[in-house]
């Protein structure tokens, strides 16, 4: 081999080194960031405040939350796959940003997450519950059941919007049962309950947090949970799957992300972190106080359920010929 050949194969190598990030022990050396797809105030960026503040005391350094709302999550995803792997741009995101939208967006969207982001930890998970108007006679699923047949295409259901989770449990719902209740799309959980409750439009599948204060309050009928067990908190609340929902199971979570590329040994610590984070007993109560479920554990929970949901919404997509402009 030629001395000038070998020159080559040496710039070679160190070019492919310096392509990747290097590892550090010492990480972190500076700030890190936490992008958060919504804006502040919501439950997604209340979990990442509460992990953010414990992370920056196990870390030595500051971690900050940056919010970056819209497009269902896109902006603050594709920004995040974009940035530097190296540690110091955190992501965390759901269900809506990891599974729902390649199968609703298609080509449309900048990124794929199975390809451009790299998990660190499922963080919790937040049930949610079937509602229903009180003048609805329907005390369970199964009464529920008889009413929309006894009156096919009248009864409507509320969505927080298009392609959003509480469209497409009632869709999956929907498809299993033969029902045809008429979706109603509003600019949000709140608006849409809202009118759940004003009796403009029948029933919803609301997030646990957003719907139970009004049914506690006498303004909703809760008739059954979405997870595959019953709730603790709300241990009288049957499943849909208990009430003939054929396994039904419309779960929502979030999960901690990196860019693609991130050296193990970064994702490795800060699963580890954040997995005791997770396991305080005042991180616990907190999130309880939400209705939200820790997690927790490794890495492969996160790829496993963005495949295995990325195909299940897919699937209610289709079926339902569901767009979003």
């Amino acid at each position: 081999m030629t001395s000038s050949t070998l020159r080559v194969l040496a710039a070679a190598a160190v070019f492919l080194a310096g392509a990747q990030p290097a590892w550090s022990a010492d990480y972190p050396t500076k700030a890190i960031k936490i992008v958060v797809p919504y804006a502040a105030g919501g439950s997604t960026d209340t979990l990442a405040r509460v992990v953010a503040e414990k992370l920056g005391k196990r870390l030595g350094q500051p971690v900050v939350v940056d919010n970056k709302p819209g497009a269902s999550e896109q902006i603050a995803i594709t920004s995040v796959t974009k940035a530097a792997p190296d540690g110091y741009t955190l992501l965390l995101s759901t269900l809506s940003g990891l599974a729902v939208n390649p199968g609703l967006y298609g080509s449309r969207i900048q990124y794929n997450p199975q390809k451009d982001l790299a998990p660190i930890v499922l963080a919790a998970t937040v049930p949610s519950v079937v509602v229903v108007h009180p003048s609805v006679p329907a005390k369970n699923m199964k009464e529920l059941g008889a009413y929309l047949k006894s009156k096919p295409g009248e009864v409507s259901y509320a969505s927080a919007g298009a392609g959003t989770p509480s469209h497409l449990g009632m869709e999956y719902y929907k498809k299993q049962n033969g029902f045809d209740p008429v979706h109603v799309p509003y600019k949000g959980g709140a608006p849409a309950l809202n009118e759940v409750m004003g009796g403009q439009v029948q029933l919803m599948m609301a997030l646990v947090p957003e719907a139970m204060p009004m049914v506690k309050g006498g303004r909703l009928r809760a008739l059954a949970v979405t997870t595959t067990k019953r709730l603790s908190t709300y241990p009288d609340l049957p499943t849909v799957s208990e009430s003939g929902g054929k396994d039904f199971d419309m779960t929502f979570w979030y999960a901690f992300m990196a860019p693609a590329g991130t050296p193990p040994e970064i994702v490795t610590k800060l699963n580890h972190e954040i997995d005791a984070i997770l396991a305080e007993k005042d991180v616990k109560a907190k999130l309880d106080e939400m209705n939200l479920d820790v997690v927790g554990g490794a890495p492969s929970k996160v790829t496993e359920l963005i495949k295995t949901d990325s195909a299940k919404w897919k699937k209610v997509i289709d079926d339902a010929n569901i767009k979003v402009d």
